[in-house]
């Protein structure tokens, strides 16, 4: 557990309102290259959610459009697309420096009853409590990932059939990754569906790797270009929950995945797809 990386996840997604529909958020003291993209979908959620505060989030579809500055200040314009007595829309530009950096629409409803079926969790997967986490299991990495290995971890992370990192052999076309908050949240819905949106651009695309012998770690570029989310039912990211991905294409200098979301008793609880590059890192030219 680490309670400190968890609030202060917390406040990076506190974002300052400076006018009606316009919200500021910060980036971390990390030595980064770009901004993370789930920090700047999660932030442009929350953003969004402050327009709406009798409704909830049901699905967001976002652009990637340029690498996040994490040393300046992102703005976030809210445009309120819709308003209905069921449904309600709404448009997020994050801007740096003058220029739209990532876009977001998000759809909120009215809670109501209605059909209800879901595909069923994977079976045979592990306990996560019987894996280890991410420090744990990259130690014998951890020069080479430098920095990167000692960061403050908000969000736990499990794989259920993880990949030795120098193993180039082609692996299957699938990941099952157990994840939550590493401490413990306010009850507060909204606040669980922005952890959750940040969580759900840390390993999705990584499954993209896996037929062509990759890892996600090592002499590669990867950087999201999209990212759709469906939130099905009630959770807590405080809570284990089992990312079932899979990545049904990778073509063009692109991957694709996909992912859906389950509480540990089998609830399906959010659908996630994510296009991203994906090529040697000789090659890059994003």
């Amino acid at each position: 557990m680490d309670q400190q990386a968890v609030d202060d996840l917390i406040t990076l997604l506190d974002l300052e309102q400076i006018e009606v529909n316009i919200f500021r958020g910060s980036s971390p003291d990390e030595d980064r290259q770009r901004v993370f993209g789930g920090q700047v979908a999660g932030q442009a959620l929350v953003a969004a959610t402050r327009t709406v505060p009798d409704k909830s989030v049901h699905s967001l579809h976002s652009y990637f459009l340029h690498a996040g500055d994490p040393t300046a200040p992102i703005l976030y314009e809210v445009e309120r697309i819709r308003q209905a007595k069921s449904f309600e829309t709404r448009r997020v530009i994050a801007i740096q420096h003058g220029r739209p950096i990532f876009g977001l629409s998000a759809s909120f409803q009215t809670a109501e009853e209605g059909y209800d079926h879901q595909m069923p969790m994977p079976t045979d997967i592990p306990d996560p409590e019987t894996l280890p986490d991410f420090q744990t299991r990259m130690k014998p990495w951890k020069d080479r990932l430098g920095p990167w290995y000692d960061r403050p971890r908000p969000i736990d992370t499990r794989y259920c059939d993880w990949r030795n990192p120098d193993d180039t052999t082609p692996g299957p076309m699938l990941s099952n990754v157990w994840f939550r908050a590493n401490g413990t949240l306010p009850a507060d819905p909204v606040l669980h569906a922005c952890i959750m949106t940040y969580a759900s651009d840390m390993t999705v695309l990584d499954t993209s790797l896996s037929p062509h012998g990759g890892s996600g770690v090592g002499d590669v570029f990867m950087a999201s270009l999209d990212h759709a989310m469906w939130f099905h039912r009630p959770f807590r990211a405080d809570e284990w929950m089992l990312y079932a991905q899979d990545t049904p294409s990778a073509s063009g200098g692109r991957g694709l995945g996909r992912g859906l979301i389950y509480t540990s008793e089998g609830q399906l609880v959010a659908s996630v797809v994510q296009e991203g590059v994906i090529r040697p890192a000789r090659w890059s030219r994003r």
